[in-house]
Formats: C-alpha cells, structure tokens, sequence
C-alpha cells in the first residue's frame, strides 16, 4: 500500500467532512458512531464531485491508499482507496471504528472470528460479503477481522473513514493475522 499525502479536495467532500466531524462530536461509542457516518456516506457514493481525478489513479503493485482528510485532533480521516482487479489485502483487524463504502465497482470482503484452537488459535470464515456501488458497512473492535480484494474486472474505488488519523498512526491496521484461516 503506498500513501500519499493529504489530497486536494471538492466542495462535496468538504461538506461530506463538516458532516462526519459533527456526528463524532457528538460523543456516541464507536458502533453507533460508525454506523451514523456510514449513513451519511452513503449518499456521496458514485457522486461525479465526490473524488478529483487523481483520486482514481491506482499502482499495479498493490491497492493504492490517497488520503483525502485528517482531523486536526485526531477524531477522525478519510481515504480512497483504489483496487485494480485481484488486488487484496492480508487478513487484517483495525484500530479504530470505521466505514467503508464503494465509490466504483465493487469490494468483497470475507469476514472472520477468532476461535481457540488448543493452546493456540485459528481464524474460521464467518461470512462473505460484496458491497457495490453507492453501499457502505460499518465497523467497530473488536470483531472486524477481514480481508478485503477486488474481485470484478475493473478498477474499485472505495471511501473509508476511520476513527482515528492514520496520517500520524501510519495505517488502519491494528494487526495482520498470519493464524490458520478457512481458504
């Protein structure tokens, strides 16, 4: 994943950010938090003035992270994240609540629980999910353990905001689970 640095903005995204920072300041717990951002995300999804062009620019390495806004205190960011077909993520857990939600194409997750395994643990697949344009899910620790790719044909586009600023942490990512996993 390779990061850029903070990106231009649209008017669109702009107050797409004035709404999010009044519902975390709103003090909620993470899950609800999440949640009622994801909601106020939704409509912004596909939106031709959500995202400049450059936002779209993928790596053919690897998806490619553009981080679109931080909080100043550290509340909240936005990223776009951009997949070409078959890019994916390793199985992953976060730090913070966050939203994911599809600006282009389409993202399949598949969703996994910690179990005790004797002495040790595995990870077993809970569920598989595939949110498409204009859709958007939200998450809270502890329990998001996933792995995330592009499955389509084309380039994905999604939005994600995290409930912390990953410009100063360096990454969403809490942890990389390299356990037994179902394929």
């Amino acid at each position: 994943m390779t990061t850029t640095t903070i990106a231009a903005t649209t008017v669109r995204l702009r107050a797409l950010v004035a709404e999010i920072r009044e519902a975390v300041d709103r003090g909620l717990p993470p899950g609800p938090t999440a949640q009622l951002v994801a909601d106020l995300l939704t409509p912004h999804l596909g939106a031709p003035d959500l995202l400049l062009p450059e936002h779209h620019e993928g790596d053919p390495d690897r998806y490619r992270q553009h981080v679109l806004h931080a909080e100043p205190d550290g509340g909240f960011s936005l990223v776009a994240l951009v997949w070409l077909p078959g890019q994916i993520t390793p199985i992953h857990d976060h730090v913070a609540w966050g939203v994911t939600g599809v600006h282009q194409g389409a993202e399949y997750e598949r969703r996994y629980r910690l179990v005790p395994d004797g002495p040790s643990a595995r990870l077993v697949a809970t569920e598989d999910v595939i949110t498409r344009q204009g859709e958007a899910s939200a998450f809270a620790p502890p329990g998001d353990i996933h792995r995330v790719h592009n499955g389509g044909t084309g380039t994905a586009v999604s939005v994600h905001v995290y409930g912390a600023d990953i410009t100063r942490l360096g990454t969403s990512v809490r942890r990389l689970y390299r356990l037994p996993a179902d394929a």
